[in-house]
Formats: C-alpha cells, sequence, structure tokens
C-alpha cells in the first residue's frame, strides 16, 4: 500500500509532509507526494521548485522512505489531484495539512471535501505556531 501527502511548499504543506514520513516509515510504505491543483500553479507560490522537490527527495532517500513526486499541471482542483492519486495509488492513507489556525468546516473547503470523499483514512496535520 502507500501513503500519499498533499503538499504546499508553506507551513501546513510542510506539516503534511512532516506527519506522512512518519507514517510511512511506522508503516513502512512507500510516499507520494502531490503538489497540485490551484495552489500548484506555476505562476503561484504553491508550486514547489524543481531544486526543493530534489532536496525533499534526497532527505526522504536519506531516512529510507522510498518516495514519488507527482506535480500534475492538469489545471483540476487540489482535491481532485489527492482523490485521483489515492485511486490510482491504492492509498491507504491521505495526509493533509491545515491552514494556520484552520479546522475542517472553517474555509477549508478541500479537507472537508476530502475527508468526505476519499477511499481511505485521511490524517489532517495542523501546523501549530510556537
Amino acid at each position: 500500500m502507500t501513503i500519499v501527502v498533499g503538499y504546499v511548499p508553506r507551513s501546513d504543506g510542510l506539516a503534511a509532509l512532516e506527519a506522512a514520513l512518519a507514517e510511512a516509515a511506522r508503516r513502512d510504505e512507500p510516499l507520494v507526494v502531490v503538489n497540485a491543483g490551484a495552489d500548484a500553479d506555476p505562476r503561484g507560490a504553491g508550486r514547489a521548485q524543481r531544486r526543493d522537490v530534489e532536496a525533499m527527495c534526497a532527505d526522504l532517500a536519506r531516512r529510507g522512505v522510498p518516495v514519488e513526486v507527482r506535480q500534475p499541471a492538469r489545471g483540476l482542483a487540489p482535491a481532485d489531484e489527492l482523490l485521483e492519486a489515492v485511486r490510482t495509488c491504492g492509498a491507504r492513507l491521505l495526509v493533509v495539512g491545515l491552514r494556520d489556525g484552520g479546522r475542517p468546516g472553517s474555509g477549508d473547503t478541500t479537507v472537508v471535501r476530502l475527508l468526505a470523499e476519499a477511499e481511505c483514512d485521511v490524517l489532517v496535520s495542523r501546523f501549530v505556531r510556537g
């Protein structure tokens, strides 16, 4: 089985990546990192740069976690890309981050939709400023 994680290069994406990494190591399962949708628009801040992806992959390899990175550019919503990755990977777990101060249902429609529609368990990781 596989763990899919939604990633954007900001605090909620990093929190999700760390939570997914811990689960992948604990379960001895590969990780699929998806940087997608509107947040991944090449003009926007959500798209991870090539050097950042390469550094992330190198770090995960050092930690012994097999990883695949997907950066689809189909223009679909992040939730659609993540749900597609869950389906195509046969994922056991989907990990997503929650924006600073957010709660599912308080405006983060991507997380609410994923909780309702994912065909696997969903772990929501929240970045806490401290």
